[in-house]
């Protein structure tokens, strides 16, 4: 039953980014993206990683889609305001024809692992205490050293329109 749910979250990511890159109009590719998403968390949850599913749901596609389709809402762009493009689908079906070696690798490299059952190690896995302790243990210098860069960036941010208010206050 499980293989079923895989297969069809699998098919569904794969047809909402395929949706995204083909679809003109703006809305369509952001929804698109947003069955992407959810079809992503869906592959978590089967893993057990509730955190990682949760976030999924709440952080992309509540928080980052609703800015996009706000984004997309206020700036009004309709599909005639985007450039032409011609040879899109072009561009596409090559990519697509030059990762088919890739996957034929990556079919072949997995044919040749071993045929063993495969569980998940530990039944804490995607759990937040097991991945706070990942996180605080052995990664606790990275964590840092990116929230202080997350830091100097809104502090960048904050400067720029502070700059921009004054210069359109001089008007």
């Amino acid at each position: 039953m499980i293989d079923i749910f895989f297969v069809g979250f699998a098919i569904l990511s794969i047809v909402g980014a395929m949706t995204m890159i083909t679809v003109k109009e703006p809305m369509y590719a952001t929804l698109g993206l947003l069955i992407s998403i959810l079809s992503i968390g869906g592959l978590f949850a089967l893993l057990n990683a509730s955190f990682l599913f949760m976030v999924q749901i709440i952080v992309y596609a509540g928080a980052v889609l609703t800015l996009f389709l706000f984004l997309l809402m206020f700036l009004n762009i309709k599909k005639d305001d985007l450039p032409d493009e011609p040879k899109k689908y072009l561009l596409i079906t090559l990519g697509a024809v030059l990762m088919i070696p890739v996957n034929l690798l990556m079919f072949k490299a997995l044919s040749d692992l071993p045929n063993i059952h495969m569980e998940l190690g530990e039944s804490d896995f995607g759990t937040i205490k097991a991945l706070g302790m990942q996180l605080y243990t052995e990664w606790l210098l990275p964590f840092e050293l990116i929230s202080i860069l997350l830091l100097v960036a809104l502090i960048g941010v904050i400067v720029l329109v502070k700059q921009k208010s004054k210069k359109e206050i001089k008007r």
